[in-house]
């Protein structure tokens, strides 16, 4: 790819922050010490590319982001191999789908080579920050919220682009240990036509709800059904889910209100450069209670950038528990998250071309 060399603007800190112990990270806590900011107008376009301290905002309080909600994100991951090289996953994919998810919300799109080179310039200043313990990585959360001073439902004409990094541990404090997952009855995550496929703050926060649920009755993650039959397996919180039924991988289909996950994508391109038989297609709970009663349910497993692989151990639909592989991690689950997490770390070989290598070449710092 031949990346665009956008005039950038950057300010080093002068007060670097002390960095954390690796071995006691939690995903989401910490901050490195630059972030990037990126202005857009209407009649003007993206402007104004600028690498800074990192820092709190400054908004107007009636900035369309607060009143309609008018925001996206995305989640990548950036890793050091043993040779000191710093390797992202598939960025190009998140810039896609960033875009997709602009589109969806009525937001000005992102050059996408453009925003690929203003990260290549944050990780380098940064790079000290990205941890090497396993298990570890730097966390890469793009955003775009919109400014705009205006208490109409309309969408904005001033938008601001930010990506800020966080050096994380594992996303769920069981790490890689299978997780127990309440499936949600009650609440509806998305319907096809609405937001669910797309990456915006507000699908979150109606999750939440049932998400405080599940918390308390001691379910790390709740379980989306179809929000029309409520019958049909749709995706985790925060991640895509597989099911292994007879030794075929099972995972629902794309059907415009699940999130087209790219560690998804990844996984399913993996299982069939395995020959392991695979089916993207409609999935209910009572098939996955009848492959699990007649002893077919051998594993369930999400899928998602910030947890990678996470082993299910337990299902709860309506207060049937269905405990998966004696509650352990499943030797395919394993062998996925041993093999992506290698591929992403240099560890092991990348047959799919999936690895992005920083270039220090084209990081000008000056």
């Amino acid at each position: 790819m031949i990346m665009t060399r956008v005039p950038m603007q950057i300010q080093l800190t002068q007060s670097k922050k002390e960095k954390p112990d690796p071995a006691t990270l939690v995903f989401g806590k910490t901050f490195t010490d630059h972030m990037l900011i990126v202005d857009y107008e209407e009649g003007k376009g993206w402007h104004s590319h600028r690498i800074v301290p990192y820092a709190p905002l400054t908004l107007d309080p009636a900035a369309i982001v607060f009143h309609y909600g008018q925001t996206v994100f995305e989640g990548m991951k950036a890793y050091k191999s043993e040779e000191g090289t710093i390797r992202m996953f598939r960025p190009e994919e998140n810039m896609k789908r960033l875009n997709y998810s602009l589109d969806r919300l009525c937001m000005p799109r992102i050059d996408e080579e453009n925003a690929l080179y203003a990260l290549n310039q944050l990780l380098q200043i940064d790079k000290d920050w990205i941890p090497t313990l396993d298990g570890t990585s730097l966390y890469i959360r793009p955003f775009v919220i919109a400014t705009e001073a205006f208490l109409g439902v309309a969408p904005a004409k001033k938008y601001q682009f930010f990506m800020i990094l966080s050096p994380v541990g594992s996303y769920y404090k069981e790490g890689i240990h299978p997780v127990k997952i309440l499936v949600e009855n009650e609440f509806v995550r998305a319907t096809k036509g609405g937001t669910g496929s797309a990456k915006t703050a507000g699908n979150y926060a109606s999750a939440l709800k049932a998400q405080e649920v599940a918390d308390q009755q001691g379910y790390s993650q709740v379980l989306w059904l179809d929000g029309v039959e409520r019958k049909y397996v749709e995706e985790v919180g925060s991640m895509n889910i597989f099911f292994k039924i007879n030794g075929e991988v099972v995972t629902p289909a794309i059907n415009g209100s699940i999130l087209e996950g790219i560690t998804r994508k990844s996984i399913l391109q993996l299982l069939r450069h395995w020959e392991v038989p695979v089916a993207e297609r409609k999935i209910s709970m009572d098939e996955i209670r009848n492959a699990y009663e007649n002893g077919q349910l051998e594993e369930v497993f999400g899928t998602g950038t910030a947890a990678v692989i996470s082993p299910v151990g337990e299902l709860n639909w309506d207060g049937y528990k269905m405990i998966i592989g004696n509650g352990e991690t499943g030797e395919l689950s394993k062998k996925l998250y041993d093999t992506l997490t290698n591929i992403q770390t240099g560890k092991e070989n990348d047959p799919f071309n999936w690895v992005y290598e920083i270039k220090k070449h084209i990081a000008q710092l000056a």
